[in-house]
C-alpha cells in the first residue's frame, strides 16, 4: 500500500503544466471514484479507531498515526451512501486540505493515473445541486472506459466541520472597508461550497462576486471583455483563484492572464486548499500576487483592503 505514494515528490512538478495525477478508490460497488494526489499524505490499511463521543455521525472515530491524532470520516457515508460495513475491505487515505489533516475511510484503493486537466469535466447537469462531485473524467480499465467520479472534499469537510464565514472586528479598516461596496471580485473555483465561502465572507463588504467554476471559463470571460475594450484590471479589484480546477487549473489561468498584454496588470490571488512552501514558489513563478490557504475569512478581507488601499493610493 505504501508503494502506491512512493513517488509523491516527483508528481508535484505536475502542477503548474495543467497535469494532474488521480488516486483511484472504490465506495459502493463497482463506481470508480478518485482525489488528487497532491492531497494526499499517505495510504494505508484501516487502524484501530477510538470513538468520540458526540462527533459528527460522519466521523467514524479517531486514528492515532505517529503520535497524532486525525480525524477519519466514513466518505461512503458522508456522500450518501450506506457506511461502510465492517466485513469489507477499508482503507485509510490521510489527506491535507485546508490546513487540516484529515483520513477519509474508503473501500479499496486502486491505482494512479496521470491525466491532463483538459481530459477532467464537470459534473453533468442531471447530477443536480445535491451532488458531491467536482467534477468527472474516463479511464480505460481493462480494455474498458470508466467513469471516475471526482469527489468535491470541500463540500464533504464543510457539511462537518463549521467554517465561519465572520469577519473580526478588528480586521475592519473603517477608513477604506466602506469604500470596497460595489466595487467587483471574480471568484474561481470548482467547488461551489468553496465559491459561496468566499462570497459569503466579501459580499458582507458590499462587494460584487462574479462567479466562474474553472479556469477556462474564467480565461474566456476576461478575454471578452479585453475584447468589448474595458480596461479588466481596473474594473476587477482582483481575481482569486483556485489551483486544481477542470480544462484549465488556477496557475495556467495565471500564466495566460499575465501573457496577455490587455490582461497582464490583472491583481491575483490564488486561494487553494493546497498549501506548504511548493505553493509559495507556484505562485510567484506563474505570477501571483498573493497566495492564502483555505478558508480564512479575515485574510480575504485583509488582501481585499490592502488592494484597494494601493490603488487610492496611486
Amino acid at each position: 500500500m505504501s508503494g502506491v505514494l512512493s513517488t509523491v515528490d516527483q508528481r508535484t512538478k505536475l502542477v503548474g503544466e495543467n497535469r494532474l495525477e488521480l488516486l483511484l478508490f472504490s465506495l459502493n460497488g463497482r463506481q470508480l471514484y478518485a482525489i488528487n494526489v497532491f492531497k494526499v499524505q499517505e495510504v494505508l490499511k484501516l487502524p484501530p479507531l477510538t470513538k468520540l463521543p458526540g462527533s459528527h455521525h460522519k466521523i467514524s472515530g479517531v486514528a492515532t498515526l505517529r503520535g497524532e491524532s486525525v480525524p477519519v470520516i466514513d466518505l461512503r457515508s458522508a456522500i450518501g451512501f450506506r457506511s461502510m460495513q465492517a466485513e469489507e475491505e477499508q482503507n485509510l487515505i490521510v489527506t491535507e486540505y485546508n490546513r487540516s489533516v484529515q483520513g477519509f475511510l474508503v473501500g479499496q484503493v486502486r491505482n494512479i493515473v496521470n491525466t491532463a486537466w483538459t481530459e477532467i469535466q464537470p459534473p453533468p447537469k442531471t447530477a443536480g445541486r445535491a451532488n458531491y462531485l467536482t467534477a468527472i473524467t474516463q479511464i480505460e480499465d481493462d480494455g474498458v472506459n470508466k467513469i471516475v467520479e471526482i469527489i468535491d472534499v470541500e463540500k464533504v469537510l464543510a457539511e462537518i466541520v463549521d467554517y465561519d464565514t465572520r469577519i473580526s472586528d478588528d480586521v475592519l479598516d473603517q477608513d477604506v472597508a466602506p469604500k470596497l461596496a460595489g466595487r467587483s471580485i471574480l471568484v474561481v473555483d470548482d467547488s461551489s461550497t468553496a465559491r459561496n465561502q468566499v462570497k459569503g465572507t466579501l459580499s458582507q463588504l458590499g462587494l460584487n462576486i462574479i462567479e466562474c467554476s474553472d479556469g477556462l471559463e474564467a480565461l474566456t470571460l476576461l478575454q471578452h471583455w479585453r475584447d468589448e475594450g474595458r480596461n479588466v484590471a481596473e474594473d476587477l479589484l482582483m481575481m482569486i483563484t483556485d489551483a486544481e480546477m477542470p480544462e484549465m487549473d488556477g496557475y495556467k489561468l495565471t500564466h495566460e492572464v499575465r501573457n496577455d498584454p490587455a490582461l497582464k496588470d490583472l491583481y491575483i490571488t490564488l486561494n487553494t486548499s493546497l498549501s506548504g512552501s511548493f505553493n509559495d514558489a507556484m505562485s510567484e513563478k506563474v505570477g501571483c500576487d498573493k497566495f492564502i490557504s483555505k478558508f480564512q475569512p479575515d485574510l480575504l478581507v485583509e488582501i481585499a483592503q490592502d488592494r484597494l488601499r494601493h490603488i487610492l493610493e496611486v
